[in-house]
């Protein structure tokens, strides 16, 4: 981890932020986000610099996700081709404080340091510069600060679970609140949502989901009122109490690099000879899925994971040219979860994402059997016995 342990729960209308509310800008109008064309960008949002910020700090810890209805192809600008929807993480999160000063020479550059794990990181540094300068219609501001970035994760980076969305989601995270910290612009809780998953769509699509507690939706779909291609919005109104303990443990099979990024994966769902089929598939598990999850039905929620799970992973196999992620250590923990399952009973499920590793998932009342299962039969299929041990959580909080 970063080293960041003060907890506070998420609040817009904080009394620093409201001290720092001055007349910064160059006018007092600001335009917000235009709702049909979903278009931030904002030229007003400049510091006057004959009024400077103090230099400060934002920090803000931000979890994964794991999605449960997969998205795996997508168009234009990240926008995705089919609808999803994920479980919040709890205990797989970023840690990411924003240091921010005025420029004592103005230019037009992007100046940023980067540290993950307090040591400096050339390549997440380049990776992060590219996106902050793709940022600046939205956040001009930005050309005129030096900006320093305190990164961590507490997982390993390379354990297979999905840190851009927990690292992008922070960083999108500290961007509102920075915004909203100079030019006062983001008080309102659902504007300041809405726009961090948008934002966070644009540098990793799945981050987008990571913004709200418990579950998310991303993606335009008739069933769930308000949904959008463009961000993702909360669906803790659909979980029956059920899901909102509901465990995620991670089998980690391998945490070496994919042979095939998640990018290059969903370009080649554009010559993938299903993609139609599985977009309307993907439809169809939807709403099947957001029945079960009202109803809290374990076994029927279990069947569309599973079958989400392998569906993604056929589509790698379909592609042109084709390639497989999982290993075999992934095929025998998921034959050990369904003879398990046939012999107790117990409602457990798994799902992957575009890797090789597992996702166990089950109900709260049954942990301690469920852990015991994991010592005793599937550890020896993880790399060194790896497993983080997850369930659902309550989103992003400001440090």
């Amino acid at each position: 981890m970063a080293g960041y342990k003060l907890k506070v729960k998420k609040s817009y209308q904080s009394d620093c932020r409201l001290s720092t509310v001055d007349c910064r800008l160059k006018t007092n109008i600001i335009f917000a986000a235009n709702p049909e064309s979903m278009n931030y960008d904002n030229p007003r949002l400049i510091i006057d610099s004959s009024n400077p910020p103090e230099p400060d700090r934002i920090t803000w810890r931000s979890p994964s996700n794991i999605a449960i209805i997969k998205y795996w192809g997508k168009y234009g600008n990240q926008l995705p081709r089919n609808p999803s929807l994920s479980l919040t993480l709890a205990s797989s999160l970023t840690d990411m404080a924003l240091e921010y000063s005025l420029k004592e020479t103005p230019d037009n550059n992007i100046n940023l340091d980067f540290f993950f794990h307090e040591e400096e990181n050339e390549a997440f540094k380049a990776k992060i510069a590219v996106f902050l300068e793709k940022m600046t219609p939205l956040f001009p501001f930005l050309r005129q600060l030096d900006l320093t970035i305190h990164s961590g994760n507490s997982f390993p980076h390379s354990a297979g679970i999905a840190s851009s969305a927990s690292a992008m989601s922070a960083l999108a995270l500290c961007l509102c609140s920075l915004e909203d910290k100079l030019f006062g612009t983001l008080k309102d809780g659902d504007a300041f949502d809405q726009k961090a998953s948008y934002v966070a769509r644009l540098a990793s699509g799945s981050a987008c989901r990571s913004i709200f507690p418990y579950a998310a939706v991303w993606g335009e779909i008739s069933s769930v009122p308000g949904s959008s291609n463009e961000y993702a919005v909360a669906a803790e109104d659909f979980l029956h109490p059920v899901f909102k303990n509901y465990h995620n443990d991670i089998l980690i099979v391998s945490s070496e690099e994919k042979s095939v990024s998640s990018s290059a994966g969903h370009a080649l769902m554009e010559g993938n000879p299903y993609a139609e089929a599985r977009y309307a598939e993907a439809r169809r598990n939807f709403d099947d899925l957001l029945l079960a999850l009202k109803k809290g039905d374990l076994e029927a929620f279990g069947s569309i994971a599973e079958k989400e799970a392998l569906s993604l992973h056929a589509l790698m196999t379909a592609s042109v040219p084709s390639y497989t992620l999982m290993q075999p250590g992934s095929l025998a923990i998921i034959e050990k979860i369904r003879a398990y399952r046939e012999d107790t009973g117990h409602p457990i499920c798994f799902t992957l994402d575009a890797g090789p590793n597992i996702h166990l998932l089950y109900p709260e009342d049954i942990i301690a059997e469920v852990r015991g299962f994991i010592e005793e039969e599937l550890l020896e299929h993880c790399e060194n016995r790896h497993m983080q041990q997850d369930w659902v959580g309550e989103g992003p909080e400001e440090l």
